[in-house]
């Protein structure tokens, strides 16, 4: 068992406590914010339709809907995993949160692991091959690339490969009704992803590049790398395990910090590809002002983003372990 100094130990002890109170933070605003919506699901849900309630049925209707327990109830409720009902949906947040789950893990995880593989990969070649027509037009292209948002590239995307050529599905993340085998669903999963995970490969891919380009531009002259030459260490060793290690935590940083803003980061795509993710459960629930289903949302992505900052310092002191000695 590995024994770390006391200042070290304090020092997570401290992290964990401050992100504690955080999380506590977060799970009041996530009970309080979005009862500060407009309107509420009396309101949405007629307001669309051709039915008129009089005065005594919108209220009763109201008093139905909006009766919501107090914070603390709320607080209990959290702790046996309940996080009530849906208005909108008439079913259990839970069971709709966890549909939605899977497929927000499943184009987010992909694209950013894939974004960050070939964004280190390009970007450390890019940084040892400085001046070169490679790194010169890398540069040039993914920096042209990073400006375009990722709504103009979805919508290209659909309309040329989903519309046009009829290449890949327009929408959805699987073919509803149908009885096949697992891995033709598996099969059928992976072609309804590819434009969405293309779309968002493309908008994090220049972003990790150039990022990584910069962070090994950084350390190539340092004194470690020149030692590791004079050493006669082979170059592509010197290129990854000297130079780029001691430039990864900016990308680590940013893979982090998109997986922890996973809804927002992908609301965008969803919609457009009506992806049933996450994003598209929040934004049908915002629409709807089904308060159940925003609370549990805004809570997980709260949540998520508190637990990766908490994992993001615990790894950067494997990738350098100076930062241990640091604190």
């Amino acid at each position: 068992m590995p024994i770390y100094p006391k200042h070290s130990m304090k020092s997570r002890l401290g992290s964990v406590i401050s992100l504690g109170i955080a999380a506590l933070a977060m799970i009041y605003l996530s009970y309080s914010l979005p009862r500060l919506l407009p309107g509420d699901f009396v309101t949405a849900m007629y307001s669309s339709s051709q039915v008129t309630l009089n005065a005594q049925q919108e209220a009763e209707h109201r008093a139905y809907y909006t009766e919501e327990p107090g914070f603390s109830r709320y607080l209990l409720r959290l702790v046996r995993l309940d996080w009530g009902y849906s208005y909108a949906f008439l079913t259990p947040v839970s069971e709709l949160f966890l549909s939605a789950l899977p497929c927000t893990l499943l184009l987010l995880g992909t694209a950013n692991i894939i974004a960050m593989f070939i964004g280190f990969i390009t970007g450390v070649e890019a940084a040892w091959r400085r001046e070169s027509p490679f790194e010169k037009g890398m540069v040039g292209g993914m920096t042209v690339l990073e400006g375009i948002p990722e709504i103009s590239t979805g919508i290209i995307l659909l309309v040329v490969f989903a519309l046009n050529l009829q290449w890949f599905p327009a929408a959805g993340a699987d073919t509803a009704y149908a009885e096949v085998s697992i891995w033709v669903r598996l099969a059928t999963i992976g072609h309804h992803l590819v434009l969405p995970l293309a779309t968002l490969v493309l908008a994090y891919f220049p972003g990790n590049f150039l990022l990584t380009r910069n962070s090994v531009m950084m350390v190539i002259k340092a004194p470690f790398v020149t030692t590791a030459r004079a050493k006669g260490l082979p170059p592509r060793r010197i290129r990854y395990a000297h130079a780029a290690r001691n430039a990864l935590l900016p990308l680590v940083t940013r893979f982090g910090l998109r997986l922890a803003f996973m809804i927002t980061g992908a609301l965008v795509v969803e919609k457009i590809f009506s992806y049933p993710g996450l994003g598209t459960l929040l934004i049908n629930a915002i629409q709807a002002r089904d308060l159940p289903v925003i609370q549990a949302v805004v809570l997980f992505s709260s949540l998520i983003v508190l637990t990766i900052i908490l994992c993001l310092e615990f790894a950067y002191r494997i990738i350098d372990p100076r930062i241990e000695h640091a604190h």
